[in-house]
């Protein structure tokens, strides 16, 4: 989306937070029962659940900046603008990948108080109940089975009228969700008529291939259902709008403090012949400080930042910390493997309507009206991300070439192998450009059920330079041979007769590709999608891989846990917002089970 710059650095006065410390000097004190590395999505759910005790002292280090105030993460149509390189992100890009014919990525991260809550797509999905069965397969633990996790869900969750108020019947179903929790979620709040009716009309004429499910939240998703994001009143709903809330945030035993790096944890004793660590080193400005936890030391970094502390502190492969003269301290091979997201990619075409996202994003007037009316009363087109009005998830037919490479890698009939985001607009978060003046529309789709593994991995003993990012992207020719049926499909999809003279041309047009070119596209165009998981997986109690126990304690260590997106051992068929949020949830009561 292409917004003019007068409306990108417009600033609004914010209600400043307590208790979120800019300087360290300015910290009462470093020496808490808990200390939380990371005050992102997971992190500030964790930091919030544990001071509801007010016994409990708890400390979030965060090396980032604050949200407070940053206009391009509050209101939800200036999320292109965010993403692109900025103080709030890392601005990381992967090391060249093979999959992609070499190419290099972006892959940005967040860089600020609530992490990517702050800083991502707000697009809400729990993923398919057979997703979490399969995790609590693989841990032995029936908690992080679907029945065992849903509860979490609507724990968080706090159901939201959307911004224009319209009637939602028939839009979602409103028994599987939460009402009370601090994560408002709600319906699209802008009208794009004519796209809308155009895909519902679809799922009517093509209902064998492209059913409509009226809530795809509720462990079944496949189907064609209405967008839900992590919206409220208009306004991005954050982890630290929900859980470092005024009522939270003043406790007396719940410290933030900005700008503070974390280099690696310190202060090794031995409890019960494993090792502990007793301190977290972290950099504010030019000076290294510790900050000392009694009881336990959560990391809650993110699925990069999270093995990039592990193996910094001597927790990983043996022969990778031994050639960087890291001193080992376990030899935890699991750490930083396993890597992966959703490959993404995306069709578009030129459409015969007005009634598209062009009209904003190519019209500075518009645009500027647009922000103005969010500005007065939050409401207006600048109320949604632009994101998709409807999400699909399908399955790949039961005879696709691609099984003939691998075995069907989805946990079951009920999870998708794809996913489409259908969007009255040519541009779209995640690196899709519009392909110019004029009106379209865009199916993104994304791979939900990759096999292509990476990993992150350092190649200095040096904590703060930034560590080497491969997602594996398209390693696996299943993968690749699964978005060319989502090419199939897509096509298929706007093959429907309510599509007729309403769609154009596809831009770029691939019809006359033969496979080896549609596949050589495919691989150059590829993107990410913001949901990297797996890099200090759960596993079993005994198992030989993974870095965490189903607990979320690391194996081989006494007093240290991660809870995150990295523990995640496989990615869901979902964004992975509404299942970190989940896992945090639990992970926090877990937490609380060990020193009650």
């Amino acid at each position: 989306m292409l917004i003019h710059t007068s409306i990108v650095l417009a600033v609004f006065g914010a209600v400043g937070l307590c208790k979120v410390y800019e300087d360290v000097a300015d910290l009462p004190r470093l020496h808490y029962d808990f200390v939380i590395i990371g005050g992102g999505t997971a992190g500030t759910v964790v930091a919030n659940r544990l001071t509801e005790n007010p016994d409990v002292s708890v400390l979030v280090l965060e090396a980032g900046v604050s949200n407070d105030g940053v206009l391009l993460s509050e209101v939800p149509f200036l999320l292109n603008s965010l993403l692109g390189a900025s103080v709030y992100s890392w601005n990381y890009t992967t090391t060249p990948q093979s999959g992609l014919n070499g190419r290099s990525i972006a892959f940005p991260r967040a860089y600020m108080l609530g992490g990517c809550s702050a800083h991502n797509g707000m697009v809400y999905t729990r993923g398919a109940a057979d997703d979490f069965d399969r995790y609590a397969n693989l841990t032995g633990d029936d908690g992080w089975s679907w029945d065992g996790i849903f509860p979490y869900f609507l724990k968080h969750e706090g159901w939201t009228a959307p911004a224009d108020n319209h009637d939602t019947l028939g839009e979602f179903n409103p028994a599987i969700h939460g009402t009370d929790g601090p994560i408002s979620v709600s319906l699209n709040g802008f009208p794009w008529p004519v796209f809308e009716e155009t895909v519902i009309q679809t799922t009517k004429e093509l209902p064998d291939e492209f059913p409509f499910n009226l809530d795809m939240n509720s462990g079944q998703p496949l189907g064609v259902s209405w967008l839900q994001s992590s919206i409220g009143g208009g306004k991005r709903s954050t982890s630290v709008t929900g859980y470092l809330a005024p009522e939270s945030i003043w406790r007396p035993n719940l410290h933030v403090l900005l700008h503070a790096q974390v280099s690696k944890l310190v202060n090794i004793t031995h409890n019960r012949g494993k090792p502990s660590f007793g301190g977290v080193e972290f950099k504010f400005g030019s000076s290294l400080f510790v900050a000392h936890a009694s009881k336990e030391i959560i990391l809650s970094a993110g699925a990069i930042g999270t093995p990039h502390i592990l193996l910094n502190s001597g927790i990983g492969a043996h022969n990778t910390l031994s050639a960087l003269g890291i001193p080992k301290v376990v030899d935890l091979p699991s750490v930083g493997q396993n890597a992966h997201d959703h490959p993404f990619f995306a069709l578009g075409w030129a459409v015969n309507s007005t009634q598209t996202l062009e009209s904003i994003t190519q019209n500075a007037t518009r645009a500027a009206e647009g922000l103005a009316q969010w500005e007065a009363s939050h409401t207006g087109p600048f109320v949604d991300s632009g994101i998709a009005t409807h999400i699909a998830w399908l399955r790949l037919r039961s005879d696709s070439p691609a099984f003939e490479v691998h075995a069907d890698p989805s946990p079951g009939p009920g999870a998708p192998h794809l996913e489409f985001l259908l969007i009255p607009g040519g541009g779209i978060a995640g690196g899709i450009s519009t392909p110019g003046v004029g009106n379209f529309i865009t199916i993104g789709i994304s791979l939900s059920s990759p096999v292509s593994r990476g990993s992150i991995t350092i190649n200095s003993s040096d904590a703060f330079a930034p560590p080497l990012i491969d997602p594996g992207f398209l390693t696996s020719m299943f993968d690749l041979l699964a978005l060319r049926d989502g090419v199939a499909l897509a096509q298929r999809f706007v093959s429907a007769p309510v599509w007729d003279g309403y769609l154009g041309a596809m831009t770029p047009d691939l019809t006359g590709l033969n496979d080896a070119e549609l596949l050589a596209h495919i691989r150059d165009n590829v993107g990410q999608s913001f949901h990297i998981v797996g890099t200090a997986a759960m596993s079993a109690r005994g198992a030989p891989d993974g870095v965490v126990d189903p607990n979320l304690q690391v194996k081989g260590v006494a007093g240290l846990s991660v809870i995150d997106a990295a523990v995640v051992p496989i990615v869901p068929a979902a964004h992975t917002q509404a299942i970190t949020y989940a896992f945090a949830e639990r992970g926090a009561d877990l937490v609380k089970r060990r020193w009650a």
